[in-house]
């Protein structure tokens, strides 16, 4: 069965460029979840901005069914939380969660 994704295509507004892809679950694209947990890891290939996107209560289990999560634009998942926005261009090794409606940077 095909995924029920929240925004259509013709939703999806161009609000950056030049970002590649990313990673991002079905609780973001399917059931719209706000992200709440974001990291920024080394790229796997030139398309690969290296941001992968949660909304933040994926268990192990959740993540281990690929069919619940995906690559997608980094425009796309813009376009679902403009609140990640600010932080797309953090380093690799970022990692950032949401508390109180803000991004926090995450510390070891």
């Amino acid at each position: 069965m095909a995924k029920q994704f929240r925004l259509t295509k013709d939703q999806i507004m161009p609000i950056v460029e030049g970002y590649g892809g990313c990673t991002a679950t079905d609780r973001i694209v399917v059931d719209g979840c706000p992200i709440g947990y974001m990291y920024r890891e080394q790229p796997i290939n030139p398309q690969d901005s290296g941001w992968r996107f949660f909304a933040g209560d994926e268990d192990a289990d959740y993540m281990k069914d690929n069919t619940r999560h995906g690559i997608y634009a980094v425009n796309t998942i813009v376009n679902y939380d403009p609140g990640i926005l600010p932080y797309l261009d953090a380093p690799f090794g970022a990692r950032l969660e949401r508390g109180d409606g803000k991004f926090e940077i995450v510390e070891d």
